[in-house]
């Protein structure tokens, strides 16, 4: 028998500026990111919850992490698109694409953050 389960269970967004990256996601989500050492890479953890739907992640700067505007596409749920692009651009991050309907599955904006890495937002109404 398969279990069934959502596909992402972690995610990694690489950073150059651990600092200016973890200031620019704690302002756009207003959550706070706990920082740690794992081996040579330092990284800043988003929040978990246990039995929750979605996956967590981190950002993480080291030597083999490069951050890239052409890559993986990653799209957090977002409770107020406007006003999540708005803090981004507060912060120094560019929207890239404003919200925008996209049929029965909701609505998404997209976001470069400060250190070069698009993000996506989501948001069922």
């Amino acid at each position: 028998m398969s279990i069934q389960h959502n596909p992402v269970g972690w995610f990694e967004i690489p950073v150059t500026d651990m600092d200016r990256a973890r200031e620019f996601y704690q302002h756009v989500f207003e959550i706070r990111l706990e920082e740690m050492r794992m081996g040579p890479a330092t990284m800043a953890m988003f929040p978990m919850f246990e039995n929750s739907i979605g996956a967590s992640g981190a950002l993480v700067q080291s030597e083999g992490s490069r951050p890239s505007d052409g890559g993986v596409l990653i799209y957090f749920t977002a409770p107020d698109i406007d006003a999540m692009l708005a803090r981004g651009e507060e912060k120094g991050g560019r929207i890239l694409a404003p919200r925008s309907g996209i049929g029965e599955h909701g609505f998404i904006g997209i976001l470069l953050d400060t250190e070069g890495n698009r993000i996506g937002l989501h948001s069922r109404t």
